[in-house]
Formats: structure tokens, C-alpha cells, sequence
């Protein structure tokens, strides 16, 4: 079942927990790339140092964060690897969800063949011969899985509630989720710590990580 506009506006904290089991789909050429998400990040609007709206900042990237939630914030870092979030609350109110992590279910072979052509890693198996834990580790970044799943500034502000790109419920549910501070982000001071990431208590095979 796609999530629909009520799903996507709760608060963010609330949203990137819920987020954890979930699948996130983008329908490319006819063919579904899917993984269920396995890690978030919740980032907080103007109240948050860590987050690019922190104080209320509204430039031409940063406008999509204010629109109401379940549409798609994608970024770019470093001029080079796309982010993608997914926004949260009301309109104007700047909090959004960051994927950190999917696990693939669907399209792999097509998501090695993208990894492969976008990515810099020059050692990238075959898909007959790959296992799982090697699968995962291209989309087990919030930079890895934008290019596995085809995910770019294109789709930025993208109401996800409808068409080829969205999350949908398959049932998975997470039999724990851990809390963790978020990543890379020492430039905010006690927002650092702030324990707003969320991932699924890995182990080595999906069925294990879920109930």
C-alpha cells in the first residue's frame, strides 16, 4: 500500500522512526527499483543546528524543506552524490526525513548496473555471484542508494504520495530499532549528540531484521 499525505505529516522524529521497514520504490523505464528502509535521520527545521533550515534559512535548495510532508528533498554534497529526504510535518514548517540506508528487494540486477555506471568504486562483482551483505553495501549510504536506485535532483520536490517514485507498506515490521546520534554533523554543536538516527538492529539476512 503507497503511504499516503497522512503518514507524512506527522513530526520528523516521529516520521524517520515510522519510516524503518518501509519501501521505498522508484519505478525507472518500467522496471521497480525497491529496498526496504533500514536506516533514517531526522532533521528538525529552524530549531535544529544540524539542519539546513536551522533559524528559518530559506535559499533556492533549501525551499522544498517548507513544503507540506511526503514530498522528496534531494540534495547534493561535495557538487557530486545526491541525498534524498523525505519532508515531514505541515507546510512551512521545515522538518525532513534523510535515507541513510535501503536494503534491496526488487531490481537488483538493474541497481548493480546503475551502481556501476555511476559509481567511482572500480571492484564491483558480478550480480550472479554477489551475496547479500555485498549487495547491501551499495545501498547502505545515503550516497550509495541515490545512484543504485536512479535518485537525483530531478526528483527534487517531487510529491511522493503519487506516480513512479514513493514508499509503500509491504508489512515488514523492525523487531527493534536502535536510536543513534546522527552522522557527520559536528558543525552543530549539542545538536550532534542528539540521539536522531534510526536504523534496524542489523544482522545478516533481511528476514532477521524484521518481525
Amino acid at each position: 500500500m503507497k503511504l499516503d499525505r497522512d503518514f507524512y505529516t506527522t513530526d520528523g522524529l516521529t516520521l524517520a522512526e515510522s519510516l524503518i521497514g518501509k519501501v521505498l520504490v522508484h519505478r525507472v523505464n518500467g522496471v521497480e527499483l525497491a529496498g526496504v528502509i533500514t536506516e533514517t535521520e531526522a532533521y528538525m527545521g529552524i530549531t535544529d543546528k544540524a539542519s539546513h533550515a536551522y533559524g528559518g534559512r530559506r535559499t533556492a535548495r533549501t525551499e522544498t524543506m517548507y513544503l507540506e510532508g511526503g514530498h522528496a528533498y534531494v540534495y547534493l554534497i561535495y557538487g557530486m552524490y545526491s541525498c534524498m529526504n523525505i519532508t515531514a510535518s505541515t507546510e512551512g514548517n521545515p522538518e525532513a526525513v534523510l535515507i541513510r540506508a535501503v536494503y534491496p528487494i526488487a531490481g537488483e540486477r538493474e541497481m548493480l548496473d546503475l551502481v556501476r555506471a555511476r559509481s567511482r568504486r572500480k571492484s564491483i562483482p558480478d550480480f550472479d555471484g554477489i551475496t547479500e551483505s555485498e549487495l547491501y553495501s551499495f545501498t547502505n549510504g545515503p550516497g550509495k542508494l541515490c545512484n543504485a536506485m536512479m535518485i537525483d535532483r530531478d526528483l527534487d520536490a517531487l510529491d511522493m504520495t503519487g506516480g513512479d517514485f514513493f514508499v509503500r507498506d509491504d508489512g515488514y515490521r523492525a523487531g527493534e530499532i536502535m536510536k543513534y546520534p546522527r552522522i557527520g554533523i559536528d558543525y552543530a554543536e549539542e545538536a550532534k549528540d542528539y540521539p536522531w538516527r534510526f536504523s534496524v538492529k542489523l544482522h545478516k539476512r533481511i528476514p532477521t531484521f524484521f518481525k
